[in-house]
């Protein structure tokens, strides 16, 4: 059965933006750990990546290959290439079409599209969603592992990755990574 996990990319206030701080605008000739550990070490391993609507509409207006910039290196290349090829499941009630390759709209209960995207063939499943996507997995306990990136910012606006909550979720955590600018990944697996 395929697995599904859960991204969040998070300040330290739990906030789903992705501020300044220092080194993380240094342009870099070579793809960093943790990028690599996150995305490309899992190329071969998720074949879908499902996504909120401004999630989706973001990630296609910045990272796919026709938003390339002239002379950028070639590790974005490879990343912009695997957005394009990877299933992508955008998640939305007003969204009605896209011209982003491989792509799908789908709306209704989350945990029934999870479950139909797990029934089907295919590599893991990344919920890539944003904050309300992968709050709703947390509240409903529907990714088997959450990976948490944590930016050492107390940024104090913006979408928010907690809120209410009907009950007490516990995770177990698997490993911690560090990042080259004091980030921090947390890997947690679902308790069951």
């Amino acid at each position: 059965m395929r697995k599904i996990t859960a991204n969040a990319y998070m300040t330290l206030d739990g906030r789903g933006e992705f501020p300044k701080y220092p080194g993380s605008d240094r342009p870099s000739p070579e793809i960093n750990a943790l990028f690599r550990y996150m995305w490309y070490d899992r190329f071969d391993d998720v074949t879908t990546v499902v996504m909120g609507r401004r999630s989706f509409l973001g990630h296609q207006r910045v990272w796919s290959e026709k938003a390339r910039k002239p002379g950028e290196e070639k590790w974005l290349l490879d990343y912009r290439r695997y957005l394009d090829r990877v299933e992508k499941i955008c998640l939305s009630h007003r969204l009605k079409s896209t011209d982003w390759e491989n792509a799908r709209i789908l709306h209704g209960d989350l945990a029934r599209i999870l479950a139909k995207l797990r029934r089907e063939k295919g590599g893991n499943i990344m919920v890539e969603g944003g904050p309300a996507v992968v709050r709703e997995c947390l509240r409903r306990n529907l990714a088997d592992d959450y990976w948490f990136f944590v930016m050492p910012v107390v940024y104090g606006k913006g979408p928010r990755y907690w809120g209410s909550m009907d009950a007490q979720t516990t995770l177990k955590l698997i490993e911690t990574k560090p990042g080259e600018d004091r980030e921090i990944l947390l890997h947690y697996e679902a308790l069951r």
